[in-house]
């Protein structure tokens, strides 16, 4: 091959891979971005949350289906599931991981480092082990905390006021919760505090739930707590 048709040849090639660049380009620009969304129980169980994430998408001009996807990811109220789930949502190299709960938010920062993981939770994520501190969170981990998880003692002072004849008071709690140990350890010194005598009874599934109402029904305890967990929120809806 003379000198000439080998620089023919050479030009012929640039140039057909610069052509390709352009369409590279727009295939990689044109690659919709993804939003994992990882729940402890089913979206349904909180519409309204739902629609407010759409809105929020949507305000910031994004739309489902047209400029970015969302992968749902729902343990239904099987905590067990969630590594899983958060590990599925890894694998689809996702964009960002929305988790709603501790227990999700657990699940997404053991499954990854690197993907930013947005929360939001109802207890402290310091004492949680998913932020370094408030101010400054650092890592791929923020998010929102609604407090609820850490007024257990208020919660119960209340219940009191609401029922000042109230002596036994029955407490329902998550097992699988990360929230439980500390709930019930704030609950206990508290009612300890009030003079009140708490009965703790754990369900983790509908049937369990059922049981304990059953036991309700049985015993009549003065009054009933029941402890922050998006499985019962989803339960009562």
């Amino acid at each position: 091959m003379t000198a000439k048709m080998k620089r023919r040849k050479f030009i012929t090639l640039i140039g057909g891979a610069a052509a390709t660049w352009p369409l590279a380009a727009r295939a990689q620009q044109a690659a919709m971005p993804v939003v994992g969304l990882l729940f402890t129980t089913s979206p349904d169980a909180n519409p309204d949350r739902l629609r407010g994430f759409h809105r929020g998408l949507n305000e910031s001009g994004y739309v489902e289906g047209e400029n970015v996807a969302i992968a749902n990811r729902s343990a239904e109220g099987h905590y067990d599931r969630l590594p899983a789930l958060a590990a599925d949502l890894v694998r689809r190299q996702v964009g960002i991981i929305c988790a709603a709960g501790e227990a999700s938010a657990s699940a997404a920062k053991a499954a990854t480092t690197t993907i930013p993981i947005v929360f939001v939770i109802a207890a402290d994520p310091v004492n949680l082990g998913l932020v370094a501190s408030i101010a400054r969170p650092d890592g791929n981990v923020t998010g929102i905390n609604f407090v609820s998880g850490e007024l257990a003692a208020k919660r119960l002072e209340l219940l009191r006021e609401l029922v000042p004849g109230a002596v036994r008071v029955a407490v329902l709690v998550n097992p699988t919760s990360p929230l439980t140990g500390t709930t019930l350890k704030d609950l206990e010194a508290a009612a300890r505090v009030m003079g009140l005598q708490i009965q703790v009874l754990r369900a983790s599934t509908s049937r369990e739930i059922e049981a304990a109402f059953a036991g309700f029904a049985r015993e009549r305890p003065d009054a009933l707590f029941v402890g922050v967990d998006p499985f019962f929120t989803g339960a009562c809806n």
